[in-house]
């Protein structure tokens, strides 16, 4: 399996981190009604979440777009690994950032990231 394909894995892992923190952001979680507590968060609580929901977002381009590269086989697999790489580094900053309520930087890192899927693609063609 390639770099970029383990990439894939560590990517569909991601948004359960974002909501682990969520859930542990303060005390009473109860699991027969997960969506009212999370609705009920607010600070770094109600960020974790939102980069939980925010990584399910990402999720399905970036895998298409490595999958897609994969498969047609006219990029290197190196840049295929460099890019996948980069889209995990960039969307763990993206996380931090949301966390953090570092709200432009957040705003940065995620548009690289986006870059990272759209040259899957465009380099692949």
């Amino acid at each position: 399996m390639t770099i970029a394909y383990w990439c894939v894995l560590a990517a569909a892992i991601m948004p359960f981190i974002w909501a682990s923190i969520a859930k542990k952001s303060k005390p009473g979680f109860n699991n027969k009604r997960p969506r009212q507590f999370l609705a009920s968060l607010d600070g770094l609580g109600a960020r974790a979440h939102a980069a939980h929901q925010n990584s399910f977002e990402a999720f399905p381009f970036f895998a298409a777009g490595v999958i897609i590269a994969q498969q047609i086989g006219s990029m290197d697999q190196s840049l295929i690994d460099y890019l996948a790489i980069a889209f995990i580094a960039l969307r763990v900053l993206f996380g931090i950032f949301y966390l953090t309520n570092m709200h432009w930087q957040r705003s940065l890192v995620w548009i690289a990231a986006l870059g990272c899927n759209i040259a899957l693609f465009v380099m692949s063609a």
